[in-house]
């Protein structure tokens, strides 16, 4: 430990402090200014950088712990319902709880019934909905080309840059759904750019998936 460098930790600190501006949660950004603030105030008190320069750092800590508390209580008494729990688990994970709760507030649960159209090829889509259960079938040109199961989302390719859709999406037995219309989605996200960040990288998840599930179909087509 004698022959231990200070400044190594002043490096750690903006290596935390890098890392912390590539987050898009902002409970993880509090924390890594908090946790550089700890490993640079060994710095300022035993390398002697000025009194300033300590009260400054401790600032920095004292006021992103206060933050990162606040936003925990705050999540803390945020609650979900068994189909809530897993929409969010599904496809808004990476939202703090109460940023979560919002966004599902946004929206409308219902129950529809088999044969009801949820979006219409070459037509803008009229909402983002989530299939919590039930089942789907998607359309081109009136051929069936794709199935949706229970747990997935409906029109996130779409549902923000307001393009049309390239497929018709036909419930095939009565379903359980939450739907956020378009244009108030469009607003939330527009006020929120926080959560816009995050919900992208969540339906670039959901594209994934539906993407290789299509695979997986071909393939097995292709081997019968």
């Amino acid at each position: 430990m004698a022959n231990f460098d200070p400044a190594l930790l002043g490096y750690g600190a903006l290596l935390v402090l890098l890392v912390a501006s590539l987050v898009a949660r902002v409970d993880h950004v509090r924390l890594g200014l908090a946790v550089a603030a700890l490993l640079a105030l060994p710095v300022a008190i035993f390398g002697w950088q000025g009194l300033g320069y300590t009260l400054l750092i401790l600032a920095i800590l004292i006021v992103n712990l206060a933050l990162i508390a606040r936003l925990w209580l705050r999540d803390a008494h945020v609650k979900f319902t068994p189909e809530e729990e897993e929409l969010r688990r599904a496809h808004f994970d990476g939202l703090p709880l109460a940023t979560a709760r919002a966004l599902i507030d946004q929206g409308h649960w219902i129950t529809a019934r088999r044969g009801e159209v949820l979006i219409r090829e070459n037509q803008a889509a009229p909402s983002l909905f989530y299939l919590s259960d039930g089942a789907a079938s998607v359309q081109r040109d009136g051929n069936d080309v794709g199935v949706v199961a229970d747990g997935a989302l409906i029109g996130e390719a779409t549902v923000i840059d307001g393009s049309n859709a390239t497929g018709t999406v036909v419930l095939t037995s009565n379903a359980r759904l939450w739907f956020v219309p378009a244009a108030a989605l469009r607003a939330y996200l527009a006020a929120n750019p926080d959560v816009a960040a995050s919900l992208h990288e969540g339906f670039a998840r959901a594209l994934r998936g539906k993407l290789a599930s299509a695979n997986t179909r071909i393939a097995e087509r292709a081997s019968l």
